[in-house]
């Protein structure tokens, strides 16, 4: 498993972070850099194409290979394709085939997640699943390592003067992570696809949904094909709205809201590191891996923190230290280059992000009805990337118009919303009536 997490998280910063940083650094406009944010739509609409990977058999590779595996294999070559497509493109010349090919990785990309996360689920007795999901995420974070500071390191090796813009190092930066896909693709073609009866994999939410629309009185495929989509996106919804009436709509509105500031400030960070004059390597010391350290510290407190404050609690703590430590990178902007006010505003930004993530994660967990806490989960985590990413679109416009201490005030500035949003959620959570749960 921690080779198939490997190849889930190389793909993500190749399409967002590390490809913004090149964008830049060949003099991409930034307004143009914050609307190819949206590429990361795709990791936020999976859910929509998720039922077709779950049931859709592959011809050739299925029988072959399994549903799983299909589906795994097919996205693991696409990935590396895609990507050699990008590195065998200079975005100064041609940028419209590096977006097409950077689409291509982030769908391939969000159907490989949706066929593993199913693959995940299905090899292991429910006991294992932990150790399962903890190897997972250890691959996860090392590939995130590679794919943001690793093809930083490996550009800046093959052009370590960087006075220019040269695109041969990214080249090989991309050839190299193109290559690094085989790790998945081979783990996909050596393990065993997992043993589970295509009629276990009916599940009791569909089987209730078979019963919801028998009287509309549909043919057996027609009433197959409705209760499949109704089992899979109306009901978690109907789950979801009944079981906390009124407040759903808040609820919705903090999950909406609630990453706001850090989102749309994540998508100028590398132009900003670009432009205040910070090279490749001190972007990939500082930013890239100990800024991972200090996330990861920051998840262990807020661990604790939610254990001894409560959830809502830290979590309106997370909220408050998401959006003060953006104005960190106000007085940073004012320094220029300066690598240990970097290496402050990193250390102080990373750290709370960790804590909001904990307390954040902990809370969208108790919300999920057992019955539906995939699919749940799934759409909560849509939600969650859908207004942010939508807004990030627009940061380099904002930018450009008024400037990075602007910029960042204003990010700043998009948290206070969500402080009143946890404070309402919080009382909400205590007068909330509980519903029964759905009849079987």
């Amino acid at each position: 498993m921690l080779s198939l997490g490997f190849s889930a998280g190389l793909p993500l910063l190749l399409v967002l972070g590390t490809l913004s940083f090149w964008l830049r650094e060949a003099g991409i406009d930034r307004a143009t850099i914050g609307h190819l944010s949206w590429i990361g739509l795709a990791y936020g609409f999976k859910w929509m194409w998720s039922p077709l990977v779950d049931r859709l058999p592959l011809p050739l590779l299925t029988p072959l290979l399994g549903r799983r595996r299909a589906w795994l294999l097919l996205s693991q070559i696409l990935i590396a394709v895609a990507l050699v497509g990008m590195a065998n493109n200079d975005p100064l010349e041609n940028l419209t085939y590096t977006v097409f090919f950077a689409l291509t990785v982030a769908f391939a990309s969000a159907t490989q997640d949706i066929a593993l996360d199913a693959y995940r689920i299905e090899a292991v007795a429910p006991r294992l699943q932990g150790a399962m999901a903890a190897t997972y995420q250890a691959g996860y974070r090392m590939a995130m390592i590679l794919a943001s500071a690793g093809a930083l390191w490996i550009a800046a090796a093959v052009d370590p003067s960087e006075a220019t813009y040269d695109y041969a190092p990214w080249r090989i930066a991309y050839l190299t992570m193109a290559a690094c896909m085989a790790v998945g693709i081979v783990t996909t073609l050596i393990i065993r696809e997992p043993e589970v009866p295509l009629a276990d994999l009916i599940s009791e939410n569909e089987t209730r949904a078979r019963t919801a629309i028998a009287h509309w009185h549909l043919n057996e495929k027609l009433e197959q094909i409705a209760a499949w989509l109704y089992g899979a996106m109306i009901a978690p919804f109907r789950d979801f709205i009944v079981r906390h009436g009124g407040h759903a709509l808040l609820i919705l509105a903090l999950i909406a809201l609630y990453r706001i500031s850090d989102v749309v400030m994540g998508v100028m960070s590398n132009p900003f590191y670009v432009d205040m004059g910070y090279t490749k390597d001190e972007v990939a010391t500082v930013s890239k891996v100990y800024g991972v350290i200090m996330t990861i510290a920051g998840a262990a407190i807020g661990g604790v923190l939610t254990a001894k404050l409560g959830i809502m609690r830290t979590l309106f703590l997370g909220a408050v230290l998401s959006a003060a430590t953006n104005l960190l990178f106000v007085w940073l902007a004012g320094r220029g280059h300066d690598l240990m006010g970097l290496v402050f505003t990193i250390s102080a930004d990373n750290l709370s992000a960790g804590i909001a993530s904990s307390a954040f994660i902990a809370y969208l967990s108790g919300l999920t009805n057992s019955a539906y806490s995939a699919t749940q989960y799934a759409l909560f985590s849509s939600v969650m990337l859908l207004l942010p990413k939508f807004i990030a679109g627009f940061s380099g416009e904002f930018v450009d118009a008024y400037g990075y201490a602007s910029f960042f005030t204003g990010t700043a500035l998009l948290g206070l919303p969500v402080l009143i949003l946890v404070w309402l959620a919080g009382r909400a959570k205590f007068e909330k009536v509980d519903f029964p749960p759905p009849h079987k």
